[in-house]
């Protein structure tokens, strides 16, 4: 039998992918709505495969699947979530997430999707995999030997911020949650090799990221 855990807050979606799921004959699935209770059941339980939603309250999936796999690095997460990854896609995988999979996913591809996990592969969305081939902006320091590569979000991210905007304003503007902003921003953080948005500005002024008519 290949065990499941989905922890998801909405009760409709777990139940609805429990029944997707439970067609094939050999997925034995948990279902858990508080990601606070998820950690109880994995230290208690076996899973082959664990399903977490991206966002939930109290603990959203990024800290999860960290929490999980800092408790056993042999876990194999998979993130379940309706939202675009593309802004989280670098710390998910850096929190040793194993793949990904969309709420909009028919029962054929969530089956394929979680034996692939078990074959340590991974699908993903194509949309993704053409945002991951774009070469996005290089800015290469030769005096300091800095590079940062930034994707197409992360450009107009950094512009928004070059121009005083709160994360409320530049998550209105964007149309991104405050949330997925917010992972966002961490990302940035983490690729300048800062803490503050005023520390990123100048980073990214020195590296020659931000449009010379924002400078004005």
């Amino acid at each position: 039998m290949v065990d499941i855990l989905i922890v998801d807050d909405h009760l409709s979606i777990i139940e609805g992918t429990k029944m997707l799921l439970e067609q094939e004959p050999d997925f034995n699935i948990t279902v858990e709505n508080s990601s606070l209770n998820a950690m109880n059941l994995i230290k208690l339980n076996h899973y082959d495969v664990l399903l977490f939603d991206l966002y939930m309250p109290h603990l959203n999936g990024l800290e999860l699947a960290k929490q999980a796999l800092a408790y056993n690095p042999e876990l194999t997460v998979l993130i379940y979530t309706g939202f675009d990854i593309k802004p989280h896609f670098n710390l998910l995988v850096e929190a040793g997430v194993s793949g990904f999979l969309s709420k909009t996913s028919s029962r054929d591809e969530l089956v394929a999707g979680i034996r692939s996990a078990l074959r340590q592969q991974v699908i993903l969305p194509l949309s993704l995999v053409r945002e991951l081939r774009r070469p996005g902006i290089i800015s290469d320091s030769s005096s300091s030997n800095e590079k940062v590569v930034l994707t197409s979000n992360e450009e107009r991210i950094l512009l928004e911020l070059s121009r005083g905007k709160s994360t409320r304003e530049i998550a209105a503007t964007l149309a991104m949650s405050q949330r997925s902003l917010e992972y966002s921003l961490t990302n940035l953080y983490q690729k300048f090799g800062v803490r503050t948005r005023v520390d990123t500005i100048a980073k990214a002024k020195k590296l020659g990221l931000i449009p010379e008519e924002e400078l004005k």
